[in-house]
């Protein structure tokens, strides 16, 4: 599975929401975020002054998706957020190496599908967190 986050610009929300939803993906996390690329913010004249904004609002889209879609979802972001100018945004693209339903604790490998998943005999796999130790205690098998 991959994770998908895209850093764009808010006006070209509705427009990557439409183009994702037309091309069959759905399950996403949107977060206003700020920050800036190589452009390094802009400067605007008020009040007689120039103040320099260095931190522009964006947003940033989150998806999962299996690796055989990912290529098709950078796509699809990409197309529908480009307007062709400075500060367009980015796309990163990183493996997911699990992924766990916190209602269940299933396991939800390659497919999410339907809400069940499980190995070639058709077992469904479990995975159980103590939420009382820290992650790094329970790895260890503390």
């Amino acid at each position: 599975m991959k994770l998908v986050k895209a850093i764009i610009k808010p006006e070209r929300f509705e427009f990557v929401k439409t183009a994702l939803e037309q091309n069959g993906f759905s399950g996403m996390t949107v977060t206003e975020v700020r920050g800036h690329g190589e452009q390094n913010g802009i400067a605007l004249q008020y009040r007689g002054g120039l103040v320099r904004i260095d931190l522009l609002p964006k947003l940033q889209i989150e998806m999962v998706t299996s690796q055989d879609k990912a290529d098709h979802l950078v796509r699809t972001i990409a197309e529908s957020a480009r307007i062709g100018k400075i500060g367009d945004g980015r796309i990163f693209v990183m493996p997911v190496e699990k992924v766990i339903r916190i209602r269940t604790g299933e396991s939800l490998g390659e497919t999410p599908a339907a809400g069940t998943s499980g190995n070639a005999t058709g077992e469904k796999s479990y995975v159980w967190l103590n939420l009382a130790q820290p992650v790094a205690a329970q790895q260890k098998g503390e």
